[in-house]
C-alpha cells in the first residue's frame, strides 16, 4: 500500500512522525508512506488552495517533501507531481494538535487535506487529538492517537464506505479524546457537534510600534454537544469518527424551499 500524509501544523511538528508511524503500520512492511506536508505551519485555513501564486515545494528526504502553501496545496502536489505516476492508495492527514471536532472542523485546515484528497477520488481520514488536563502533559500527549490510531484506521479501510455513488466521496474525521492510550473507552460513530455559545472572536492589542493588530480567540473546548456527537464522545473518553463530504448542501431544507419557492 502506498500512503500520502499531510497535516497543517507543518512538517516538523510532533503529530506529523506520530502519522508517520501510524501510516507505516498500516501499509506494512511492504508499503511505501510518502510524506508531503507544509512547510509552515496552516491552523485554521480549512480547505484554502493557492489558486493566485505557485506554491514551492523542496525534497527534504526520502520520500519527504515540504511546500509553501496549504494542506490541500500539499494533497495537489503529492497526487499531481510528487506522485503523479503512482498515485498513492490512501491519504491521512493529521495528527492534528487538538481537536477538530465540532465547529472547529470547518475551519480546519487537517479536515482541508482529507476533503481535498476526497475530491480527486482518494480515500482519506483526517485524524486529531484533542487536548486536556488528562494528556496535556504526558512524555507523549499523542498517546491515544499513536496507540489506536492504526487499527482503526484498518478497520475503516475494511469496513467503512468509500463509495461515492455518482457524488462526492465520503471521507472521514477521527478525533482522539484527551487522555492515556490505556484510558480510552472505545469508539463512536457520530455527528459533527456544535458547542452552544462557542465563537472565534478578535481581541485587539498593539505592537510596541503603536500599530493595531487583531488577534483571533477561540472559545471553550470542553462544552458539552449532545449524545451522538463528536465532542460528546471525546470528552467522553471515546474516540469519534465522523463520515463527511464535501457537499454544503442543506439537504433536509430543499423540499420546503421549492414549496416556498418554485
Amino acid at each position: 500500500m502506498r500512503i500520502l500524509i499531510t497535516n497543517d501544523d507543518g512538517i516538523n511538528a510532533p503529530g506529523l512522525s506520530v502519522l508517520h508511524r501510524i501510516a507505516e503500520q498500516v501499509a506494512g512492511p511492504e508499503g511505501e508512506v510518502w510524506t508531503v506536508a507544509p512547510a509552515f505551519e496552516q491552523s485554521g485555513v480549512a480547505h484554502c488552495i493557492s489558486y493566485i501564486h505557485p506554491t514551492m515545494i523542496a525534497k527534504m528526504g526520502e520520500r519527504r517533501y515540504a511546500a509553501e502553501g496549504s494542506p490541500a496545496d500539499c494533497v495537489l502536489a503529492g497526487v499531481h507531481d510528487v506522485l503523479a505516476k503512482n498515485r498513492p492508495d490512501l491519504v491521512l492527514s493529521g495528527v492534528n494538535r487538538g481537536n477538530n471536532a465540532g465547529e472547529n472542523t470547518l475551519y480546519s485546515g487537517t479536515i482541508g487535506g482529507a476533503m481535498e484528497a476526497a475530491l480527486q477520488g482518494l480515500p482519506a481520514i483526517a485524524l486529531s487529538q484533542f487536548f486536556g488536563p488528562h494528556n496535556a502533559a504526558l512524555d507523549d500527549p499523542f498517546e491515544a492517537a499513536a496507540e489506536h490510531g492504526a487499527a482503526l484506521v484498518r478497520d475503516l479501510l475494511d469496513r467503512g464506505d468509500w463509495e461515492s455513488n455518482g457524488g462526492y466521496r465520503t471521507f472521514y474525521n477521527v478525533n482522539f479524546p484527551a487522555c492515556p492510550a490505556a484510558a480510552v473507552k472505545g469508539r463512536r460513530v457520530t455527528v459533527q457537534g456544535v458547542r452552544p455559545g462557542v465563537r472565534f472572536s478578535v481581541e485587539a492589542t498593539h505592537a510596541p510600534s503603536g500599530r493595531r493588530y487583531l488577534w483571533v480567540r477561540g472559545g471553550p473546548q470542553d462544552v458539552a454537544t449532545g449524545e451522538g456527537t463528536d465532542v460528546q464522545a471525546n470528552i467522553e473518553g471515546y474516540i469519534s469518527v465522523t463520515p463527511m463530504r464535501a457537499d454544503l448542501t442543506a439537504h433536509d431544507r430543499i423540499a420546503a424551499l421549492k414549496a416556498a419557492l418554485e
